[in-house]
Formats: C-alpha cells, sequence, structure tokens
C-alpha cells in the first residue's frame, strides 16, 4: 500500500461491484471495517482519476481489483482497451485459452463477453471517479479540475467508441443513469473540450495548463495539458463519420495542426552509447557501441528520462516500484516474448545478467501476442521478402524501415496452430532495456511508461483528414515525415491505402487499430479485406457489420432497465 499511495486513495472508500451501473452515479457505500478512513483529499481522489488509466486497485499488482468479480491482473483499462483494439484485427493474434480471447481473435464477441464487460466497468468505475472529484473538489484547483473534466472526456469516448450508445451521467445520484446516443455523446466530448481549453466563453473557469512537454521528475510529467484536448478533438472529428454519420474532416485537420505546432516533439534523436563487453569464454573486454533508433527509443524502459518523452502527450506513469501493474507496459512487453526472443545485438556477450535477459524484465516472457501475417506485409508486400531466422534488431534493415521490429528465428509466419506461440512472427517493439544500460527501477515491473497518446497521431489524423478533403500534397508531407523519422523510403504520392497501412507501421500494437479498420471500412460487412482467422477461418472471412460495435454487457441490461442492447446481438 505504502508504494503506490502517492497515485491512490484508501480502497474502502472506492469499493464498487460489476454489477451496479449506478457506478456511474453513486460512489458512496459503508466500509466493511468501521475503523476504516473513508475521508478523501482532493489530492487522492485526483491521483485515483488517473490511476484507473494504469492500475486495476489499491492493493499493488497481485491486489484486488476496483472491480468486483474480474482478476485484478487482467481487468487494467488499458490492456481491456488493447485487446478489444488489437486482438479483432489484422496486426494481432494471441493463442491463450483465457475465456474471451479466442473469441476477440474470431470476432465472435457477444453479449457475455468477460473481457468486454470487465473493459465496460473499468470505464464506468474511471468516470465515476471523476465524476466524484467534480462533485467533491471542483473548486479546489481550477487545472486539477480541467484535467479531471479531460479524463472524464476521455473515458466517455473510449466507451462510445468501444460500445456507442452508452450509459451516460455527469452528477452523482442514487438514479440509474439513461442512455445516450453517440452523438450527444460527441457533442458532450466536443464541448468539455473545448471549454477546458478555454474556447467557451461562457465556460472557462477550469483550463488546462499551456502546451508543454515534460520528463520524469518534472512536476506536471504525465499529466494532461492543452494539447491532450487538442489531440481528441482530432480524434473525436476523425472518427465522426464513423460514430456518428457525419463527416468532421477539415475540423480533424484543423486540431490537429495545432497539435503538430505545439511544444511537444516528435523524436527524431536516436541513441548511441559506448558500452564495453565481455566475452564469457575469454573474459576480453571489448568496446562496443549501445544504439537505438529514435523510434525505439518511444517504447524503452528510459523513454520518460530521453528525448522520447518530448512526444508523450498522455503517458500512463510506470515505475517498477510504486505503480507495478500486469496490464500495462509489463502486459506489452512479456506478452509479445517468449524466453528465445532476444533484444539486443550483443546480448550473448553481456556478463550482466540483466543484459542478457530476452527483454528487460526477469523471467517476464509470456508468450502470447504475435503478428498476424498482414501486419509483416505492410512491411513486405512481397512476404517472400521478409527474411526468416532473423533477430528484431537486424530486421529493420531487412525492411527499409526502423518500425519493422520483428524476430523470425524459429518462427514460421503463419499462424497454422493457433496455440503455438512461434506460429506467427515476434513483435519486439517494447522493452525495459535503457539506452544507456542502465538498472531499472525493478527487476519484474518495468519502469517503460506507456504512451497513451504521442504527436505522432497527429500527423495521421491530419493527413488523413487531407486525403478526404482532397490536399494529397499535405497528407503525403506528414506521412513522409514519419517515414522519414524511421529512415524508409518517402512517398512520390499517397493513396488511402497508403494512409491505411502507414496506421499500421507506425502504431502497430498501440490499440488503435480496430477503430482505423472502421473508418477506413475494413473491418465489419462486406469489405473485401480479409485477414487470417478474421470471423475463424483460417483464410479469413467478413462477419456482420453491427460487430463494428461491441454489445452492452448482459449483466449491465439487467440491472438497468434505462438501456436498450445495440442493433445485431441479441
Amino acid at each position: 500500500m505504502n508504494k503506490i499511495l502517492k497515485y491512490i486513495l484508501p480502497a474502502a472508500a472506492l469499493l464498487l461491484s460489476a454489477g451496479m451501473t449506478s457506478c456511474l452515479n453513486d460512489l458512496h457505500v459503508n466500509p466493511i471495517d468501521p475503523t476504516m478512513q473513508t475521508d478523501v483529499a482532493p489530492e487522492q481522489l485526483f491521483n485515483k482519476c488517473y490511476a484507473n488509466f494504469g492500475l486495476a486497485g489499491n492493493g499493488g499488482p497481485d491486489g484486488d481489483s476496483d472491480v468486483d468479480g474480474i482478476d485484478g491482473g487482467t481487468s487494467g483499462l488499458y490492456r481491456q482497451m488493447w485487446n478489444s483494439n488489437e486482438l479483432t484485427t489484422d496486426e494481432a493474434f494471441c493463442g491463450w485459452g483465457d475465456e474471451g480471447v479466442p473469441t476477440f481473435c474470431y470476432n465472435t464477441y457477444d453479449a457475455s463477453h468477460p473481457m468486454l464487460r470487465g473493459y465496460y466497468y473499468r470505464l464506468c468505475v474511471g468516470i465515476a471517479y471523476c465524476n466524484q472529484y467534480l462533485k467533491d473538489f471542483s473548486d479546489h484547483d481550477a487545472t486539477m479540475t480541467a484535467e479531471v473534466r479531460f479524463l472524464r472526456a476521455f473515458q466517455y469516448y473510449l466507451l462510445m467508441d468501444a460500445f456507442k450508445n452508452i450509459p451516460f451521467a455527469t452528477a452523482v445520484s442514487s438514479e440509474k443513469p439513461m442512455q445516450a446516443k453517440a452523438a450527444d455523446v460527441q457533442k458532450f466530448i466536443e464541448d468539455e473540450c473545448k471549454a477546458i481549453l478555454g474556447e467557451n466563453k461562457d465556460d472557462n473557469k477550469s483550463v488546462l495548463a499551456d502546451d508543454q512537454h515534460h520528463k520524469k521528475g518534472d512536476a506536471r510529467w504525465g499529466r494532461v495539458d492543452k494539447a491532450a484536448a487538442w489531440l481528441l478533438l482530432s480524434r473525436l472529428y476523425l472518427n465522426s463519420e464513423a460514430h456518428t454519420g457525419v463527416a468532421r474532416w477539415q475540423e480533424a485537420a484543423d486540431y490537429a495542426e495545432k497539435v503538430i505546432g505545439s511544444k511537444y516533439n516528435l523524436n527524431l534523436n536516436g541513441s548511441s552509447n559506448p558500452v564495453t563487453i565481455k566475452d564469457p569464454t575469454t573474459g576480453t573486454e571489448m568496446p562496443s557501441v549501445w544504439e537505438f533508433s529514435a523510434y525505439q527509443m518511444l517504447f524503452m524502459g528510459d523513454n520518460a528520462k530521453t528525448s522520447a518523452a518530448e512526444e508523450a502527450i498522455f503517458p500512463i506513469l510506470s515505475d517498477g516500484q510504486r505503480t507495478a501493474s500486469w496490464g500495462v507496459a509489463l502486459f506489452l512487453i512479456a506478452s509479445t516474448h517468449d524466453g528465445d526472443m532476444h533484444d539486443l545485438r550483443y546480448d550473448e556477450f553481456f556478463s550482466d545478467e540483466k543484459m542478457r535477459s530476452v527483454n528487460g524484465v526477469s523471467g517476464q516472457a509470456w508468450g502470447g501476442n504475435r503478428a498476424r501475417p498482414e501486419l509483416i506485409k505492410m512491411f513486405f508486400k512481397n512476404l517472400d521478402d521478409c527474411p526468416t531466422e532473423t533477430a528484431s534488431y537486424d530486421m529493420p534493415y531487412a525492411a527499409e524501415d526502423e518500425r519493422a521490429l520483428f524476430n523470425t528465428i524459429g518462427r514460421q509466419i503463419d499462424i497454422t496452430d493457433p496455440s503455438a506461440f512461434k506460429n506467427g512472427y515476434g513483435v519486439a517493439k517494447f522493452n525495459n532495456f535503457t539506452t544507456n544500460n542502465a538498472a531499472t527501477a525493478d527487476g519484474t515491473h518495468p519502469d517503460m511508461h506507456v504512451m497513451l497518446m504521442r504527436k505522432a497521431e497527429a500527423y495521421l489524423n491530419a493527413a488523413e483528414a487531407y486525403m478526404h478533403l482532397n490536399q494529397e500534397p499535405k497528407a503525403r508531407g506528414y506521412v513522409n515525415e514519419l517515414r522519414n523519422r524511421a529512415h524508409a523510403t518517402p512517398f512520390d504520392y499517397v493513396t488511402m491505402d497508403d494512409i491505411l497501412d502507414e496506421w499500421g507501421r507506425e502504431f502497430y500494437f498501440e490499440g488503435l487499430r480496430r477503430p482505423t479498420l472502421i473508418r477506413f471500412g475494413k473491418f465489419g460487412g462486406n469489405t473485401g479485406y480479409n485477414w487470417q482467422w478474421k470471423g475463424g477461418e483460417f483464410n479469413g472471412r467478413n462477419f456482420y457489420a453491427y460487430r463494428n460495435v461491441f454489445a452492452l454487457p448482459t449483466s449491465d441490461l439487467t440491472a438497468n432497465k434505462n438501456l436498450k442492447q445495440n442493433d445485431g446481438y441479441k
């Protein structure tokens, strides 16, 4: 408890039940132990509003979950967002038999899906924390209030994006929340963001801090500012047609431009540090160079301390000793590796046990999530050109793109046996190594901060919007800025298919793929685009368009008669 007290508040004050749809409204419960403290300071509840994005509960990684009846290790917001937006697509496949994983991978989820239920209630709980803060402490600090309003709006965006017509409440009440249509939720998010940006002259009491990148150790590291609201608005408008049927491309481009012009930076600086390695056979010490590309640095154990932090607009804070979790950074690192993958070129020479690690964390290589062939094809249009028996540190040279961080050693590209982790190429994008060979805080739990929002998204938001606005040169310019960072060949001309593939190359395994495919008309329905195991068949097949939206959990429909199930689900 003491290790993470900075970020949370006493568990008894916020104990919730997954069966209570009123969790959007009501956080008032009685503690089991009457001697427990239930008074909550504003700073504690403020921290809890942020902590909901990264921590499952108040008891550390092996403790309780804020959502009763759901395992604390898997019930975190980020992990469930990732599962729903990646395992359902052409990027990721997982062979674990955990309840809910296969039905994600085969697009056969329904209203009883346990992980979707966990994701739904996790978002409801997070919104409830924010509602409680705004009820009790909205006058405590104007900037903190603006941030909590953003966190609530962001979680409403995720809830709408996944479930479309959702329970909606902005005040603490004992009444069951009513159901809101996607267009109404979009309007709420739009108005909230503009208010906390100071654009709404009738509501400018709580305004976000000005855009400014930070690093770990800065007082505002991990806290959102105006750039986060600009980026959320850009994302909202980019997906408006998919959510509401009304296209808003110009506004998507306008707010993306604000992020591009902000004080945040694309990380363009790779790392090159001298190190000494020792041959374990002869004991001879040899000078070497510790090199990582600018793109790799975004997903490493010291990404909060290097120039990579300048790209992080909304990072989920990770500290191996203070914010340990099985569902954020460790999930990304461990689930994508097995014990035969090694992310460092000179791994076999290092006498330091940490440097012989597979991925920079101790004994955490779970062997679960790997690439579908369609992800590899985004880098190698002819799959025969993708080299076999190649480590992740050599693959970028073959792909001529530094983002191609795949391991093919001892693996096959086709997933003929879904239960075999070596069916499907390994993804070595995430690790807990540091650019200077420094030790991280904890051997098991990583220090890699997960960038929930990073500046690169604005470049592709703008590019996609400009393509819809018939401004191909502008779109191409922004795509090529990302390709130049990756030392990939710039485009002479771009198409919408190029933009879709660029989303995959830049953001694979970052939880954005399902809504991207939906926007491009490549997910549910008669799309003409299949991927391996789409719809439960090896060669892929179409599934109904109603699966572009997830089903509301049966448990919530039972508890709240104000809710109606989304079309297509029984």
